[in-house]
Formats: structure tokens, C-alpha cells, sequence
């Protein structure tokens, strides 16, 4: 016990030590400065009953202004008012950019005046009680964005109204070494609370499992232990509730009374302080327990103003009681307490280190203000060792009966792998199958496509399809103004030629037309269709008037080669062709297309047939919806 002891008092010297430096009367900032502690610079002044406006207060006489003189600005719980002012010096020679930190989050209320003596000076307000997205820096401390001009003195005041403990630590940064060290911070945040995150769901895992009602009560502390340090460093205002500036004070009353309640119930459920064996400290415990609940309750009604120093006087007489309770547990040589004790040494020597930093019996450090964090989450840690730790010895003792849950867990296991391989391999084979009819019924559609889309007896595309694609194509050469042609092919005097020889025969006829057609007009974008009876059309998508007359003429003179053998003569076929190639005025010119290659066709048939006719717009006609190419 001595050695525990004199560990204990080595932490106290530890974080109750305060370096000393010599103070100047006004900061320098020179270009090597990143960051400088303002706290030696700071005169202060009580504001009397009466409000001081701010044009009063710089016309103080100096000797109305106390010198603070020391590395921490903490006048303790008051509901006096206090004007702060400082003054720094830039040395650089060059406009510095800088930030004011003011590290204590919940103050209620911060005027703060930058050269309030100087002609357009600038003037903020800031706290707690103002809504989190009016601050000009969004970040859970006050950061006020300060020019300081080169080689001149720019003196701040501040204005501070709070109901909390009245400490103002400031500090000066450069820019980019204060977003460098905010980096450390958050992952220093992050890190803590993930850590206790995760315990939250480990523990609510395990009591879930074993139904333990320990771990309940441990879920609860832990839960509301972080949510406490939140709301105390304005983590939770920053992320949680942004506008809910009541709450956010009324936040530390009720989630500090939590931690004690939570904390007392799991202490006498888990060491065992009980009626029988412990009846003074259980009926003191309870008590305990029971004024936090009131105290956690009254933080929903009563003002914090009113609540703060009740709450931190239960909060050091809970942590005090939990420490005594474990130590006490120890010597009985309970074999849970030995975790049990260094938990609490560690979580609840942080809280008391804060607590006695608000009344001023310590100063306010980095270490007195982040002790209760890293105290607790090594407390966190060390109970989830104690509860596993006893987890472990309830587990030997249902050994037998697990084993023989196991055992037949693990026959249902078998049943269930063997179940589910058939279901797995029934399914793969009904997956194949709908594949496979999948890929059939899509080879059907294809193929049903393809025949509504082509003529039976020439193989051509037929007509239904040809009107698709000409309106899309007439709509294409508007968009981009390319020149369209079209061809109208009709057999000469085709009509005769079935009546002589037969159908049959003229089928033949028109079955070798097609082929011909099909054989010259071979570009993927081109289009070859029987459009009805002996009639022929072909699309020519960005084809000039030159190009469609020359494929027409081929056309032409290929079907007028083609020797067409019948009953031992030799029969031969001519198409008249009339060619239209526009460039289309408007999206729907399909019907003026097609009626210009129509008359094209006729102009082709009065000129004897066998021939090629482009269509001509009329010398004295209106300006027409297309333009010839």
C-alpha cells in the first residue's frame, strides 16, 4: 500500500506543477513565433454593477487594471463581470495573420474589441449562449481570425459574463501551426472517443449475452462520461446540438449527476458492497446515487447558474466514495477489486484534478484540463478488463453445461451446412437454368425482330422498318445539317411482265432486283428496302446529290446487265430511279423527302424509263422546308 501511495503523490506533483516564466508587458510576435501563451500579458478589471461600455473602459486609468502575472487566467466561480486586456507587437516587419484562441468553451458571453481606440475598429460576440454557426471560426474553443500590423502595438479587449468558472486561457497562433496542432487534437479526440465507443459495444454486447446487469449499469457510466467531456470542451455543441444553447449548458448538470449515479449502481453491483457485508458504505453509496439522481433530474428545471457547485461538490464526493469503496473491496481481497482500484485511480483522480481546477485550487493546464480524458479512458479499459476477467471465471463454472450446448450446437451446425449446401446447389442449377432460357428467349426476340422487320421474299428490309429509320435519319441530318438522299427504284413495266410469265416468275424477277440492290448499297449507315409491290427504296444517311446519282446509276445499269433466263430465252429487266438529297429545313420533312424522290421517279418514267432522275426544285416557287444538297 506505501508503494501505491507514493505513486499516488507522484501523479499529484505531476499534475499540480506550473512552470514559471518572466513576464513581459507586451507580447512580441516575431517570425519565428507559431504560438504564445498570452496570459502573463493580461491586466484584468471587475466591471462594477453598472454596465461599462467600451469607449469607458480603454479611458481606465492603469492603475484601475490588475496584472494577471501568472500562465493561467482562473478567477474561480463568480457572477461578477471582468473586462481582459492584452497587447501584442508585431516584430516581423509584414502583416502577420494570426489566431486568438480562447480555450474555455463554456463561457456564456465574449465581446471582444480589437483597437477599439482606432477609427473602424472592429468589434465580436461570442459564447455559448449565442447559436455554434454565428462564430467566424467553426471550432469547439472561440477562435477569433487577428491581423496584426507590422511593427505596431494591436491591443484587444475582452468583455466575459459567465455563469461558469470564470477561466479565460488565451492564446495567440500562427494560422498554419494552429490547424497543425488542431490535427493532434482531433485525432487525440478521435482516438478517445472510439475507444470508449467501442467499449459501450462490447459491454452492451455482453450484457445482451449473459443478461449480467454489471455491464448494464458499466454501459451507462462509460456512455455518460464522454458525453459529459463533450458537452464540458464543446465537442457536443460543435457536433451534436449546434443550436440548442440551453441544453448545451444545462448538458454538463445532467450528464456529470449520470457519471456519479451510474458509477455508484455499478459499484455496488460489481464489488459486492452490499447490505450484508459493507452495511454503512451501501446505505452511504445509495445516498450518493440517490442525490445524483435528483441532481441529473433538477438539470432538466433549474438553471445552471444554480446548479453548477452543487453538482461539482457531488461530483468530488462520488468520485471520492467510488475510490474509497474499491480500496476498501481490495484489503477484503475481493478478486475483482484489484482492477477494480487501478480503474479508479486513474478515471477518478482525473475528475477530482478538474474539479479542483474550477475552485481555483489548481491551475488550468493541459493536464488538469485533459486528466479526466485520459484517466478515463485507462479506467474504461482496466473495468472492461475487470468485467471480462470475471466473465471469464462465471464461464468455468458453466463449463459442462456450454460444452454440451456446444455439442449440440454443433450437430445443428452440420444439419444446417448440409441443408443449406442442397439449397445452394438447387439453386445454382435453377440459376443455370433461367440463363439458359434467358438466352433462348433472347435469340427468339432477336430473330422475331428481324422478321418483322425484313420482306419474306426479298430479304430486304421492309417497309414498316424503312419508315423507322427514315424519320430518324431525317431527324439526324437536320440536327447536324448533313445533306440525306433518297432513292426510288421502280421496275419497268413490271406489271406486263407478270401477266406474261406469272407470278412465280415475277417473283424471281423481284427476288433478283433485291440482290442486285443489295450487292451495290453496302455501307453500314445505307438502308435497302421494298417499299411495295415493285417498288424499291434506298437511304443514303451524309450522301450529296453527286454520290446518291452515282449509286443510283449503278443501280440502274447493273439491273439493265442482268440477264434474267427463261424457257430458254434469255429476258432482260430495266428500273427507272428517282434521286432526291436534301439538306432537311425541319426535324419532320420526311413526307416532302419522299414526296420530291416520288416525282423524281414519275419525271423517270415519262422520260421513256431505264433512266436516273434527280429531283429539281421549281424555278418560281415559296422557299422550301428543305434545301437541296
Amino acid at each position: 500500500m506505501q508503494k501505491h501511495f507514493g505513486l499516488f503523490c507522484l501523479f499529484f506533483l505531476l499534475f499540480t506543477s506550473v512552470p514559471a516564466f518572466s513576464a513581459d508587458p507586451v507580447g512580441t510576435w516575431d517570425k519565428h513565433s507559431k504560438r504564445m501563451e498570452l496570459s502573463r500579458y493580461v491586466d484584468y478589471w471587475q466591471e462594477p454593477a453598472e454596465t461599462a461600455e467600451i469607449s469607458d473602459v480603454t479611458r481606465l486609468d492603469s492603475k484601475a487594471w490588475t496584472r494577471n502575472g501568472s500562465d493561467s487566467i482562473n478567477l474561480g466561480y463568480t457572477r461578477k463581470v471582468y473586462w481582459f486586456r492584452m497587447a501584442m507587437e508585431n516584430a516581423t516587419g509584414s502583416e502577420a495573420n494570426t489566431f486568438l484562441e480562447i480555450g474555455y468553451p463554456v463561457l456564456d458571453q465574449i465581446a471582444i474589441y480589437i483597437n477599439p481606440e482606432q477609427r473602424g475598429a472592429k468589434s465580436l460576440v461570442l459564447g455559448d449562449k449565442q447559436p455554434f454557426y454565428d462564430r467566424p471560426i467553426l471550432h469547439r474553443n472561440f477562435v477569433v481570425p487577428i491581423t496584426l500590423a507590422p511593427d505596431q502595438k494591436t491591443v484587444v479587449y475582452l468583455r466575459v459574463e459567465t455563469t461558469s468558472s470564470m477561466q479565460v486561457p488565451l492564446t495567440l497562433w500562427n494560422q498554419d501551426a494552429f490547424y497543425s496542432v488542431e490535427q493532434s487534437r482531433s485525432m487525440f479526440e478521435g482516438l478517445y472517443y472510439g475507444i470508449v465507443l467501442v467499449m459501450i459495444l462490447y459491454n452492451l454486447f455482453v450484457y445482451l449475452a449473459v443478461g449480467e446487469r454489471s455491464f448494464l449499469h458499466y454501459v451507462g457510466f462509460i456512455a455518460a462520461m464522454p458525453l459529459f467531456l463533450a458537452s464540458l470542451h464543446g465537442v457536443a455543441f460543435q457536433y451534436l446540438w449546434p443550436e440548442a444553447t440551453w441544453w448545451n449548458d444545462q448538458s454538463i448538470i445532467v450528464f456529470l449527476s449520470l457519471v456519479v449515479l451510474f458509477g455508484g449502481t455499478f459499484s455496488i453491483k460489481f464489488i459486492n458492497v452490499s447490505r450484508e457485508n459493507h452495511p454503512l458504505l451501501n446505505r452511504w453509496t445509495v445516498g450518493v446515487v440517490i442525490a445524483a439522481g435528483l441532481m441529473a433530474t433538477a438539470g432538466l428545471l433549474v438553471p445552471y447558474k444554480y446548479m453548477i457547485l452543487p453538482t461539482i461538490l457531488l461530483a468530488v464526493t462520488g468520485c471520492s466514495t467510488m475510490l474509497m469503496l474499491s480500496i476498501v473491496r481490495w484489503v477484503k481481497k475481493d478478486p475483482a477489486a484489484k482492477y477494480y482500484t487501478f480503474a479508479w485511480v486513474f478515471m477518478l483522480f482525473g475528475g477530482i484534478v478538474l474539479a479542483m481546477s474550477k475552485f481555483t485550487m489548481l491551475p488550468r493546464n493541459l493536464l488538469t484540463e485533459n486528466a479526466t480524458q485520459v484517466g478515463s479512458a485507462l479506467g474504461v479499459i482496466l473495468l472492461s478488463i475487470a468485467l471480462a476477467d470475471r466473465l471469464n471465471k462465471d464461464k468455468k463454472r458453466v463449463f459442462e453445461a456450454q460444452q454440451r450446448l456446444l455439442w449440440e450446437e454443433r450437430k445443428a451446425r452440420v444439419a444446417q451446412t448440409k441443408t443449406l449446401e442442397i439449397q445452394r446447389e438447387a439453386n445454382v442449377l435453377l440459376e443455370d437454368r433461367v440463363r439458359e432460357r434467358t438466352r433462348d428467349l433472347e435469340k427468339l426476340n432477336e430473330q422475331l425482330l428481324e422478321l418483322s422487320a425484313t420482306d419474306a421474299l426479298t430479304e430486304l428490309k421492309n417497309r414498316g422498318h424503312f419508315d423507322r429509320v427514315f424519320q430518324s435519319a431525317v431527324v439526324h441530318a437536320y440536327r447536324y445539317q448533313e445533306p440525306l438522299s433518297l432513292l426510288m427504284l421502280d421496275i419497268d413495266h413490271f406489271k406486263q411482265f407478270n401477266d406474261n410469265y406469272g407470278h412465280l416468275v415475277g417473283d424471281d424477277c423481284l427476288r433478283m432486283v433485291a440482290q442486285c440492290v443489295r450487292q451495290l448499297v453496302t455501307r453500314p449507315q445505307d438502308l435497302a428496302a421494298r417499299y411495295g409491290g415493285e417498288e424499291f427504296v434506298v437511304l443514303l444517311p451524309n450522301t450529296p446529290h453527286k454520290g446518291a446519282n452515282d449509286v443510283a446509276e449503278r443501280i440502274r445499269t447493273a439491273v439493265a446487265a442482268m440477264a434474267f433466263p427463261l424457257s430458254g430465252q434469255t429476258l432482260h429487266l430495266t428500273i427507272s430511279i428517282g434521286v432526291c438529297t436534301v439538306l432537311p429545313g425541319r426535324a419532320n420533312a420526311t413526307d416532302e423527302l419522299f414526296s420530291r424522290a416520288d416525282e423524281a421517279l414519275y419525271q423517270a418514267k415519262a422520260n421513256g424509263r431505264n433512266c436516273v432522275v434527280a429531283w429539281a426544285p421549281p424555278r418560281q416557287s415559296a422557299a422550301p422546308a428543305i434545301a437541296p444538297a
